[in-house]
């Protein structure tokens, strides 16, 4: 055999190599590209300042984890915007006078027209339970109240649990947000950035169960016989 016949060989050899490498990369570009665009339209759903609800609703369910929900829920309350408020996630060791105690003007709210949610562990239990809460209640449509960057997450998981309800958000700004533009604090640019990865997959498994391809919703948190009680029987 030549040595031209050999290095012929030899080319041919390393050809689907190559085009597997640049298959692989081009592939990768494509992906970075898309999570690029992606996190730009996640961005621009988030709100940079507090607004409130364009109407009223049956009810309001504030989405515990973040400072000042509760608060701005409860002024919500106060205000009329909603006939009675789901606190979930509430901490199991927690009661409603754990409550009052950080927002002593709205106790009498608090005893009469406030609920209590303990089950819930992430934002798809949350959603689980708003969803009994809602329907045991006969409500049509509610107020969902939590942190900017979080209610994107939020409406998809709820508006998958409960399509029948008219979501209404108010999303609460923190200080921090307010105070500084977002790309100059890597705290805030990773809890972003693992928040669009959380919203991703949340749109991918609600994508899949609406296709039938992954397991849909059911009511009970898993692990967690709990119901939602009212704030009065504690």
């Amino acid at each position: 055999m030549s040595q031209i016949d050999e290095q012929e060989r030899n080319a041919a050899a390393r050809r689907p190599r190559g085009w597997l490498r640049a298959t692989i990369v081009g592939a990768l570009a494509l992906a970075f590209v898309g999570a690029g665009f992606g996190f730009i339209a996640f961005l621009s759903q988030l709100r940079g300042s507090e607004e409130r609800p364009v109407r009223n609703a049956d009810g309001i369910v504030v989405l515990t984890g973040g400072s000042s929900r509760v608060s701005d829920a409860m002024e919500l309350l106060a205000a009329g915007y909603g006939k009675r408020l789901l606190i979930s996630g509430v901490h199991p060791t927690n009661h409603v006078q754990d409550i009052s105690r950080t927002l002593p003007d709205n106790h009498k709210l608090l005893n009469c027209c406030v609920d209590l949610d303990r089950s819930a562990i992430n934002t798809r239990s949350n959603a689980a339970e708003t969803r009994r809460w809602a329907h045991e209640r006969g409500f049509r449509s509610l107020i969902v109240v939590t942190s900017n960057y979080h209610m994107p997450r939020a409406i998809v998981e709820l508006s998958h649990a409960m399509p029948d309800v008219t979501l209404i958000p108010f999303a609460v700004v923190g200080e921090k947000w307010r105070d500084e533009p977002w790309w100059t604090s890597g705290a805030t640019l990773r809890l972003l950035l693992t928040e669009y990865a959380k919203y991703v997959a949340a749109e991918v498994r609600v994508r899949l169960a609406t296709a039938g391809l992954a397991p849909e919703f059911t009511d009970q948190p898993a692990g967690s016989p709990h119901r939602p009680s009212t704030a009065q029987a504690n």
